[in-house]
């Protein structure tokens, strides 16, 4: 079963002016100037079967970041299609969806809810959750009083134990003290040992071959080419030898 594809997505950007006086901006209105687009994705296709890893690699501004949004239902292409079937965590911007002002339990529970768990199978999680955090007393207190590594530590432990078919991480294992990142290593490599599917980012080539089966390379939002792991990496590595 196809877990995520992607069919002639293009996704673009207005470039900004810069600082514009309010009389040039009604003037570009009333003339109805077209903002310049930067295109971050150019007409791109894959498929990730449900199961298998994928690694995306480019240089910075590639568009690697942009694909997984487009995956993860954050933004919308211009134009091309995206299927995505099962249950999705994304291991992104850490703490996207958690609010300041409710407390830690409220938090955990609000994530669940909008990843589309029911109260029961969110309870049923939720001692896992807490424990694999080891944010202490701080569990009933507001997130906003939160460190910034408890709170990482706490939207990491929500993401990983709330049993998704599907997992997209960009660049965000090194989070917390040196041994809760080797438990969020070892938990990302179990996921993938019980057959979840991944979709990933990172400029770890040896995480990358560990986690991901097949490849992408993108340059400047165009796909350059696709295939096993290590074949991919190779051709990437070797167009620059400064790179992954």
């Amino acid at each position: 079963m196809t877990a995520i594809e992607f069919v002639d997505v293009t996704k673009s950007f207005g470039r900004h002016a810069g600082r514009l006086l309010v009389r040039q901006r009604l003037l570009r209105w009333l003339r109805f100037t077209r903002a310049e687009r930067f295109y971050a994705l150019k007409n791109v296709s894959f498929r990730l079967e449900a199961g298998e890893g994928l690694a995306v690699v480019g240089s910075n501004g590639a568009g690697k970041s942009t694909l997984l949004s487009l995956a993860a239902g954050l933004a919308k292409p211009d134009s091309g299609r995206i299927r995505v079937n099962g249950r999705m965590a994304t291991l992104l911007e850490l703490g996207t969806g958690f609010h300041p002002d409710l407390t830690g339990a409220e938090n955990i529970r609000l994530n669940a809810a909008l990843i589309g768990m029911t109260r029961r199978q969110a309870e049923a999680r939720f001692d896992a959750i807490v424990d694999f955090a080891d944010i202490g007393d701080f569990l009933g207190e507001p997130l906003r009083t939160y460190s910034t590594g408890m709170a990482v530590r706490l939207a990491f432990s929500v993401a990983i134990n709330l049993d998704p078919d599907i997992m997209l991480v960009d660049e965000v294992l090194a989070v917390g003290d040196q041994a809760f990142q080797q438990k969020c290593f070892e938990r990302v490599r179990a996921a993938r040992r019980q057959g979840r599917t991944f979709l990933c980012v990172s400029h770890a080539s040896g995480m990358i071959e560990e986690l991901c089966d097949h490849a992408i390379w993108l340059d400047r939002g165009e796909l350059v080419m696709t295939g096993r792991v290590r074949a991919v990496l190779d051709a990437y590595r070797d167009s620059n030898p400064a790179r992954v």
